[in-house]
């Protein structure tokens, strides 16, 4: 299936402008409708509280955010208009909890472009969380780090590969920008041998399901007890010069990956590049 449909999440951290025209470039390239999506929420006290505060003050902070929206359509708007979206782009506001407006939303689109959050950053305000996205919006996630800028999307593709329901959906998923990858890089992190793990060659055979549908693709493995698997796929990128990393998510509870720790959860925290996640 082409992804035809793009929704866009943004927001008022510093790493909206660099996510919107990472997003605005991959729609180009796909030539798709690319749809902005600004959820806010404001503060809400106590009932007590809410009853003190001046009427003057409700109408300054309705103000503040109207003119910040107005502010964000704007950059939007110009935007689209430098890519050579505008008639292929929508802007929507909506007020409400900004992860699950864009679960919402997102189910009507075939990719949502989400920010990676900072830690630093955006502790004081609501921004969409992909761990939760990855659960309620049925669609694959294009996390994008909160830090850098990205030149290119898409040309050289690292796939983690571990032979899950999750990596299977993340490659399908992903099949439109592998096709047109200039290079995949299929590679498992230290796989697992036996009748239930990747065989006797890890990676071969996703390898040759890629190259049936024109995949320019190679693949390969790392076994080591020194880095962790995150540290390994993050590395390979970094060494193939890979503009995008695509994975499946969370193949076990968020529970234990939070007791046990685990890749979606290492990834989330460590990305360097931008990340196509399926769950």
């Amino acid at each position: 299936m082409a992804l035809k449909d793009f929704l866009v999440v943004v927001d008022d951290t510093p790493a909206s402008a660099a996510r919107l025209d990472l997003a605005a470039r991959l729609a180009n390239r796909c030539d798709a409708h690319l749809t902005a999506l600004y959820a806010f929420t404001d503060t809400v006290f106590p009932g007590y509280i809410e009853a003190e505060i001046p009427q003057e003050l409700r109408e300054s902070q309705r103000q503040n955010r109207k003119d910040q929206t107005d502010r964000m359509a704007a950059a939007f708007d110009d935007a689209m208009r430098h890519h050579g979206l505008t008639d292929r782009s929508e802007w929507l506001t909506q007020e409400g909890d900004p992860t699950i407006t864009a679960a919402v939303r997102g189910r009507y689109a075939d990719l949502i472009v989400v920010g990676q959050p900072d830690p630093d950053r955006d502790r004081d305000q609501p921004v969409a969380q992909p761990a939760d996205l990855l659960f309620e919006c049925g669609r694959p996630l294009l996390v994008v780090p909160y830090a850098g800028r990205f030149a290119t999307i898409g040309e050289r593709v690292l796939v983690g590969w571990n032979g899950s329901r999750e990596a299977a959906r993340a490659v399908g998923d992903a099949l439109p920008l592998l096709t047109a990858a200039k290079r995949v890089v299929v590679m498992a992190a230290n796989p697992k041998p036996g009748p239930n793990g990747l065989g006797d060659e890890p990676c071969a055979d996703i390898a040759r399901h890629l190259s049936r549908h024109g995949c320019r693709v190679e693949a390969t493995h790392v076994a080591t007890d020194v880095v962790e698997p995150g540290d390994t796929l993050l590395n390979m990128a970094a060494d193939e010069s890979c503009d995008l990393l695509v994975m499946g998510a969370y193949g076990r509870s968020r529970f234990r990956e939070l007791v046990l720790g685990g890749m979606t959860r290492f990834m989330l925290r460590h990305m360097t590049v931008p990340v196509l996640m399926s769950h």
